[in-house]
């Protein structure tokens, strides 16, 4: 093996070497019983980190326009809070948030069904965390996801 190749491999991460070798692990979701396109399959990470993103803009904006009176450190401390509240509510009432409605997301249980507001709030309140949000699995699903057993899919 040249230097080159071990340095590829070891960029590419355990998985690409993985299945260099033969071994298959099947596509995103496979394992949950997920589709692999189209409605219902896992959300990819971008859609997933851009609806993130639009929903703490929007917290931010609100914290600085409505509450904080346009004091910008003081709008710091009501965003977090603002998208704690956000998120339970409209997670645990349709499934999802703002952002996550205009890049075509929504958050269920395993099963396929509505989350129940007791894993909106755990869910909500890990996320606030962020560290649980950065640690995945091979079907990049979030320990703040597999602790309450749901999913963000694709509309």
């Amino acid at each position: 093996m040249d230097s080159r190749e071990a340095l590829g491999s070891w960029i590419d991460g355990p998985r690409a070497a993985a299945e260099k070798m033969g071994a298959d692990f099947g596509y995103r979701g496979e394992r949950l019983g997920l589709p692999e396109e189209g409605p219902g399959s896992i959300a990819p990470l971008g859609r997933r980190v851009g609806a993130l993103f639009v929903d703490g803009w929007l917290c931010a904006l609100i914290a600085y326009g409505l509450l904080a009176g346009g004091d910008a450190a003081y709008a710091n401390l009501w965003s977090t809070p603002l998208f704690f509240v956000m998120s339970v509510v409209l997670v645990g009432t349709v499934g999802s948030t703002l952002g996550k409605r205009l890049f075509g997301l929504r958050v269920v249980r395993l099963d396929g069904g509505r989350v129940t507001p007791v894993q909106a709030l755990g869910r909500s309140l890990l996320l606030c965390l962020v560290v649980p949000a950065l640690v995945w699995d091979r079907d990049t699903r979030g320990l703040h996801d597999k602790a309450l057993g749901t999913v963000q899919v694709r509309i």
